[in-house]
């Protein structure tokens, strides 16, 4: 029976005034520190300190909501993707928009390339753009193929790949030299969510009640695929692999599921809405879950282990 434990009192972070859809952290410092940025429908994607849910900052500018949100290796940029049909990269230091890069419609993902030369970007165009931070004012690099929204990409370095997923049931897999579709990932559903692992072994995704895990070192053979409970909005990896958390747009529980088998482990209740995005940090000592309600809530992975601002253990 997976534990349900009502004394698990997650941190609540407050500020945010309508649904937040997309969570990201960062790395983390050298001193083992790591941000948050959060995607709101409110149009102000927000940082905080990682371990402690903290309020940094807010970026002022975007004028509707803002669908994604990532920050690159080093954490001195973000990029964010609007209704507005703009994608704008930020100055994660002074909070100044330093780019905005126009569309024909609304951007609902971006990304950063692991030097964070580069930018990805993807929405109800159902086109992916590439920006070049470095030459910002030269035509993005572009591909087509999809034949739905896109809803999420990903970048992969280390095969010179891109990755977008959406309406469509696909992931599809690009080549960013050639921008040229080089595989096609079926789901059979529209694809809720797509992330790297925290190690980038794996690319994970949502479609329906079905949580898949693509092996990258594999050719992107499908290493496994659980049937959840209820559908699933988002799914993150504990950056050790035995397990991963689940959120969704059908019910009000976090969900800690056993990587290898699939089994519910844990369920908990915070949220007073569907959870529309979940992440791990990085050191995997905790996770963030956003949702309709407005709120982030951060939850310690080992509730009997002092971190962060949970100093003491329950009785």
């Amino acid at each position: 029976m997976p534990i349900t434990n009502s004394r698990v009192i997650p941190l609540t972070c407050s500020g945010h005034t309508r649904p937040v859809v997309d969570l990201q952290f960062s790395s983390m410092d050298s001193e083992g520190n790591y941000l948050l940025i959060s995607a709101c429908k409110d149009g102000n994607p927000m940082l905080r300190d990682g371990k402690t849910g903290d309020w940094i900052g807010t970026f002022l500018g975007h004028k509707g909501a803002v669908w994604s949100a990532r920050l690159n290796q080093k954490a001195d940029r973000a990029v964010t993707g609007s209704a507005d049909f703009s994608a704008r990269i930020w100055d994660t230091f002074t909070g100044d928009e330093l780019f905005k890069f126009d569309h024909q419609h609304i951007v609902r993902a971006c990304d950063f390339s692991q030097d964070g030369s580069r930018v990805l970007t993807g929405g109800q165009e159902k086109k992916l753009r590439v920006f070049d931070l470095n030459q910002p004012e030269s035509a993005p690099l572009e591909a087509t193929g999809h034949e739905g929204a896109i809803k999420s990409v990903a970048w992969d370095d280390d095969r010179q790949t891109i990755f977008s997923a959406g309406d469509d049931k696909t992931i599809r897999v690009w080549d960013v030299r050639s921008m040229e579709q080089v595989q096609q990932l079926d789901h059979g559903a529209s694809v809720t969510s797509m992330v790297q692992s925290a190690d980038g072994h794996y690319l994970t995704s949502t479609a329906g009640a079905e949580a898949f895990f693509w092996d990258t070192r594999a050719g992107y053979a499908l290493a496994k695929q659980h049937t959840l409970e209820h559908n699933a909005s988002s799914i993150s990896l504990h950056p050790n692999q035995t397990k991963f958390i689940a959120g969704s747009d059908t019910d009000l529980w976090v969900r800690i599921y056993d990587f290898t088998s699939g089994e519910e482990l844990e369920v908990y209740k915070g949220h007073h809405g569907p959870i529309w995005t979940v992440s791990y940090s990085p050191d995997g000592e905790l996770y963030a879950t956003g949702s309709e309600d407005g709120t982030i809530r951060l939850w310690k992975t080992n509730p009997t282990k002092p971190y962060g601002l949970w100093q003491s253990c329950p009785e």
